[in-house]
């Protein structure tokens, strides 16, 4: 457990890499966009006319990373470790579901619907997660987690059970778009929901808020002396992680048209943390690469063997911990550090 949360703790870009520390220019967050942001959001706009054929895995890759961006926010910038964040995963889904199969299938009012839901139940779970340390908070989350996966199956009749929730029918976006069999609609829908609530998060990690989340993770015994209220800040960030989740929930009932009870599942915030250490927590955009990562070499290696494609993704999981401290973003810093180095000046920090 406590290799797991070493790798899971943001990695600092220096050369440490190397076994040196070299002393490294720390600056507060300005709002700017580097030159790399502008770059990484034109790829999956790229994506959309490149490959045409891959619209519906693209569109799960980005559900699957405003998920991710969701838990970063309390595990990477506030040390809350959680082990069931599917539940409120699973309760927009379900919220965006049963809206639409019961006659309302008005997108965007579906995600609202969606957040509010999951945003309340993150509310009311937040002052029990919020007590206690991180194995306190990993048995809370879980169970909390199990009881909702359970209480769906009991509920057969609203939620389907095991069969899954079907009829889910969603009405034109904006009145004008439909959700084709092609993934058209759906990918730029998930790309549109996605960017906005990043840039939310970016300017919420990037505010004084937000710094005083890092405070909290890096030193929760201090805050309070510096006249900051952490349970309050806490029970705040995990109910907007919740709601965020829930949005995520909701675009995938919306877009694939069924909710099946493994959106509530333990494999599903298992896979979440997997995610993050490949990409590298506390960072948003390694919550992102993380999760393109995983769902991109999913695909692939259960294209090659649908049976024992685990034994691979487990193995890169061990190589990424084991060679690239910090993940994807991890080793990003040290080769900024590294070339920084070699042309004979000192890096300024890594992006968001």
């Amino acid at each position: 457990m406590k290799t797991l949360m070493r790798s899971l703790r943001p990695a600092a870009p220096s050369g440490e890499a190397s076994g040196v520390p070299a002393p490294v220019r720390r600056k507060l967050p300005d709002g700017h966009w580097h030159p790399a942001e502008f770059v990484f959001w034109l790829l999956p706009v790229a994506a959309f006319f490149a490959l045409p054929d891959y619209l519906i895995l693209g569109s799960q890759i980005l559900i699957t990373g405003l998920f991710a961006l969701s838990l970063d926010l309390i595990l990477g910038y506030a040390g809350i470790v959680s082990l069931g964040h599917a539940a409120f995963f699973g309760l927009g889904a379900y919220t965006a579901g049963l809206l639409a199969a019961h006659g309302w299938g008005e997108p965007l009012s579906g995600l609202l619907a969606a957040a509010a839901v999951a945003g309340v139940a993150g509310w009311l779970c937040s002052f029990l997660v919020v007590r206690g340390g991180d194995l306190t908070r990993l048995m809370v989350t879980l169970g909390i987690g199990l009881m909702l996966f359970e209480a769906a199956n009991k509920a057969a009749f609203v939620t389907g059970g095991v069969d899954g929730l079907s009829g889910v029918t969603m009405d034109r976006l904006f009145g004008v778009f439909e959700f084709d069999l092609f993934g058209k609609t759906a990918y730029l829908y998930s790309l549109a929901v996605m960017f906005g609530l990043f840039l939310l998060l970016r300017r919420v990690t990037q505010s004084p808020f937000g710094l005083s989340l890092r405070g909290v993770r890096e030193g929760v015994r201090r805050m309070p002396a510096l006249g900051a209220d952490v349970p309050r800040r806490l029970r705040t960030v995990f109910t907007l992680s919740a709601a965020i989740a829930g949005v995520a929930g909701a675009l995938l009932a919306q877009t694939t048209q069924f909710v099946g009870m493994d959106v509530l599942g333990f494999p599903r915030s298992a896979e979440l943390l997997v995610m993050l250490v490949l990409g590298g927590a506390g960072r948003l955009y390694g919550a992102l690469a993380g999760a393109a990562l995983f769902m991109i070499a999913q695909d692939v290696l259960a294209g090659i063997n649908p049976v024992y494609w685990q034994f691979w993704i487990g193995l890169l999981l061990v190589v990424m911990v084991l060679f690239a401290k910090g993940g994807v973003m991890g080793a990003v810093d040290a080769a900024r550090a590294w070339l920084a180095a070699r042309v004979g000046r000192q890096p300024e920090g890594g992006a968001t």
